[in-house]
């Protein structure tokens, strides 16, 4: 057995291990509420279309270009002094590397093009209370 060549492997992945939870930054909460489809967010509520750019400033938001389609599966629900954002996925053919990310964006830079549930058919669900990362 290479006991040196093991050694080494295990000092590697502990060196990696403490770098991504020291590298991890606490991300505050957008909402304590938000509108979905069914109770699991897994529906769609609608479809919209980028009206503009927007570039991620975290990793709890997705890059969007203009003219993008998007599956809107949330809609945040605000608190005062807050944006509005809503969750979703990208859908295009241009950008296959970013299709089944889910994540947020302002609502006020998309306009809903197809809607696949009535507002009076949607339910309010609280946020996860986890703390989320952004590595």
């Amino acid at each position: 057995m290479n006991h040196p060549l093991h050694f080494t492997l295990l000092l590697l992945s502990l060196g990696f291990l403490y770098w991504t939870t020291t590298s991890a930054v606490l991300m505050d909460k957008l909402a304590n509420s938000k509108i979905c489809a069914d109770e699991e967010c897994s529906y769609a509520l609608s479809m919209a279309v980028a009206l503009d750019d927007f570039t991620a400033p975290d990793c709890r938001f997705i890059n969007i270009k203009k003219d993008q389609m998007i599956y809107v599966y949330s809609k945040l629900t605000p608190e005062e002094g807050t944006g509005v954002f809503w969750s979703g996925s990208v859908y295009s053919e241009r950008y296959v590397d970013q299709m089944g990310i889910l994540g947020y964006f302002p609502s006020n830079l998309v306009k809903e093009t197809t809607k696949f549930k009535k507002d009076t058919d949607t339910v309010e669900i609280p946020t996860a209370d986890v703390d989320f990362y952004c590595f």
